[in-house]
């Protein structure tokens, strides 16, 4: 298995869930048969954009910042490839360090029930 992780803009972030569900790689409303534990996370990236109307001051980091989301799941090895095209595809801007798509192997998995 694999697990994909992606930082995305927030103004892509509706973009890139839909063309997952358009996909028919992963069903958003249950769990699909190529994506399991789909989370959505907002997060801040205190880092210079190169589009200052990206960025905005926290005062919780005391620094200016840039608003993303944070895309998890778990996909089988062979969904991997064409997932992140995906992703990939809906989350361009065209604007340089948009975001990340990062891909890790799961070592072990163990569904609760």
């Amino acid at each position: 298995m694999k697990e994909i992780r992606a930082f995305i803009r927030q103004h892509r972030i509706a973009d890139v869930l839909q063309a997952l569900r358009e996909s028919g790689l992963c069903d958003l409303g249950t769990a699909g048969a190529g994506c399991h534990n789909i989370t959505v996370s907002q997060v801040q990236r205190p880092l210079a954009s190169g589009d200052p109307t990206q960025q905005h001051y926290s005062m919780e980091l005391a620094e200016a910042v840039v608003a993303e989301y944070r895309l998890e799941l778990a996909c089988p090895d062979e969904a991997a490839d064409a997932l992140v095209d995906v992703i990939a595809r809906a989350g361009h801007t065209g604007q340089a360090e948009a975001g990340w798509i990062f891909v890790s192997d799961i070592q072990r998995a163990i569904e609760i029930r």
